[in-house]
């Protein structure tokens, strides 16, 4: 649905597997792969000026850039679709605001052809300015539709020279449309400012970034991201949640996206019948720099307000991610009339105390991914909704009856040796 530190859809599902202890159902349920279109990749390449620089194994940059490319054209999957998009590549003038839309598909996003694909790779000569947030836009339209997998791979040897669209609003206004579009980062021979820069695009997506200085790196890692594309994901399914359980959107099980603002709360509602449980996990990033100390709370509320459960979790700055779940089992109820029960709507209140500094950017809101699974109940359901031990709850009553116990024989003890000293 969250590296990369940050693994959005990856952490979410961990922290499921862990508080719900379940996988999501089998069927066409929210979130799942149905491998219905192919993966998309979009390789897009700086080819500004600065790629004439000889620093990368005796060569210029854009050489080991083209050296990569044909390996990597040679080594793609077949089911994947890929293409190539520039930026950079035509304007060599010094007018600014022709030079920031200097970006161009130069192959198709498409079934492969191998030969057509290196041939417009071979053409390409380093010439202008490095408009990096207006070729990430590009892109996410060349990758737009279907429900397959979709991926950039930006590799650039320079910071965005087109100020004020910031690159890594960018990446956060993409990740906020809740496409599933995960953008990795490749940096040649890097300074502080290009790897802060490519660093925050990657991670606004859940990408990676990766520091590259040698051509064999550059292959190996683009391989390994177009391969990744090949594998099967969960694709969260964006939602819009309220700001009041009355209003909130209605959810089944699956795996779902949101963008929630910093100090605010999030409603979603789940239909719950009786002997089913509802396991549900939430998890929300950090995409930008922010406050150490913070925290999330998940709520499972009555559509009249009685909390029925919660999970919270804090952290002091040491990770990007914070996560949480609950598990709230509904008993069964014997109905004489044999009619089949009322399912109850159980309110989602997801909360975050995330806070930045000044001049720190607060839209769009926070990554948010929220599991929900609604499964059949445990035995004794009562039992794990009183005490949230399951079946082991009596031991806990044993271990405070043991204690009270050998409390009052400890007191009497002592009464007792102290009369015995008294008299002697």
């Amino acid at each position: 649905m969250i590296t990369r530190k940050r693994l959005a859809a990856g952490v979410c599902a961990l922290v499921a597997a862990l508080t719900a202890g379940v996988a999501l159902p089998a069927g066409a349920a929210a979130g799942e792969p149905t491998g219905e279109d192919a993966p998309k990749v979009d390789l897009v390449l700086d080819v500004s000026g600065s790629m004439r620089t000889r620093d990368i194994d005796g060569g210029t940059r854009m050489a080991a850039a083209k050296q990569a490319f044909n390996e990597v054209l040679d080594a793609t999957p077949e089911e994947v679709q890929l293409g190539i998009r520039t930026l950079g590549a035509d304007y060599p003038g010094d007018d600014r605001k022709t030079g920031c839309k200097d970006t161009a598909q130069l192959y198709p996003v498409g079934p492969l052809d191998r030969t057509e694909a290196k041939t417009a790779v071979a053409t390409l000569s380093p010439t202008g300015w490095t408009p990096i947030g207006p070729a990430l836009l590009k892109a996410a339209d060349d990758l737009d539709g279907g429900n397959g997998s979709k991926r950039i791979v930006l590799i650039s040897d320079g910071e965005d020279t087109c100020a004020p669209l910031d690159p890594c609003e960018v990446a956060r206004e993409i990740a906020a449309k809740g496409i599933g579009l995960t953008i990795d980062t490749l940096g040649l021979v890097p300074n502080a400012k290009m790897r802060q820069q490519l660093s925050c695009i990657a991670e606004a997506t859940g990408g990676t970034y990766t520091s590259v200085e040698h051509t064999d790196e550059l292959t190996d890692k683009v391989n390994q991201l177009v391969d990744r594309a090949a594998d099967p994901v969960v694709t969260p399914v964006a939602v819009n949640g309220a700001d009041a359980c009355a209003k909130a959107p209605e959810l089944k099980s699956g795996l779902y996206t949101d963008r929630e603002e910093f100090g605010k709360q999030r409603w979603y509602r789940v239909d719950v019948l009786p002997g089913e449980e509802l396991r549900a996990s939430v998890s929300v990033s950090a995409d930008r720099a922010v406050n150490p100390s913070y925290g999330v709370l998940l709520r499972a509320v009555t559509v009249h307000g009685r909390e029925i459960v919660r999970g919270e979790a804090a952290d002091n700055g040491r990770t990007d991610v914070i996560s949480t779940g609950l598990r709230y089992p509904k008993p069964e109820i014997d109905d004489a009339d044999g009619d089949k029960p009322a399912a109850e709507t159980v309110c989602l209140q997801v909360t975050n105390s995330f806070s930045v500094a000044p001049g720190v950017k607060t839209t769009p809101g926070l990554p948010l991914e929220l599991t929900v699974d609604v499964v059949d109940g445990p035995s004794q359901a009562d039992d794990v909704a009183a005490f949230g031990l399951g079946r082991g709850w009596w031991l806990l009553g044993v271990l405070v009856l043991v204690g009270f116990l050998a409390g009052l024989l400890w007191g009497w003890l002592s009464r007792w040796r102290f009369a015995v000293w008294r008299t002697h």
